[in-house]
């Protein structure tokens, strides 16, 4: 195969460049990053892959249609998670059927789930192990197109633990997660 000319080569270059930054793909994003933002980038991507396909292990919902909010307040926060499709009927019922569980598991210090998603070492989480029964408070409701948990403590080393908790399964659910609006006033993070 003969050697592209160096205008050939030239157009090619240039015609790449002009994709990657000026397209709407994954290269798009990492454009103008410096090599170790960029490598931080792919690691993330790299590590949500990983958690969304562990996910499914503890996760009876499908992640693809739906959407976990975790939202930080001065008491400790809420998790919700809805479905994209609120007429999903069957999503819903999963979601429901999962927090409840999981809400009892907590309550219980049980946080296998979490452990087995998103790893021993996730932030907050060993903290949160190690609530005492009464230290953190977990209400389940329904919502719209999905359920959601609230936690309360007034243990400032347990708030701490649940808004580094919830910061890092934002990091990790990627696309499939969002921050919420803090509902009370004067809320900072830790």
């Amino acid at each position: 195969m003969p050697k592209p000319t160096a205008p050939a080569f030239t157009v090619a270059f240039a015609l790449l460049v002009l994709f990657a930054c000026c397209s709407n793909n994954p290269m798009a994003e990492h454009a103008g990053m410096d090599h170790a933002a960029h490598m931080q980038a792919m690691a993330s991507a790299d590590r949500q892959a990983e958690v969304s396909a562990r996910g499914g292990d503890v996760m009876p919902f499908s992640l693809a249609t739906t959407e976990h909010v975790f939202t930080q307040n001065a008491s400790g926060g809420t998790q919700q998670v809805v479905t994209r499709n609120a007429g999903d009927a069957q999503q819903v019922a999963l979601v429901r059927q999962h927090l409840r569980e999981i809400r009892e598991q907590f309550l219980k210090g049980d946080f296998s789930g979490p452990s087995h998603i998103h790893g021993a070492n996730m932030p907050g989480l060993a903290q949160l192990k190690t609530a005492q029964p009464g230290q953190l408070a977990i209400a389940y409701r329904d919502i719209p197109a999905g359920a959601e948990l609230s936690y309360t403590t007034n243990e400032t080393n347990l708030v701490a633990a649940l808004h580094q908790w919830f910061d890092a399964q934002l990091a990790d659910h990627g696309p499939d997660a969002r921050g919420g609006h803090a509902h009370h006033e004067g809320v900072s993070k830790p």
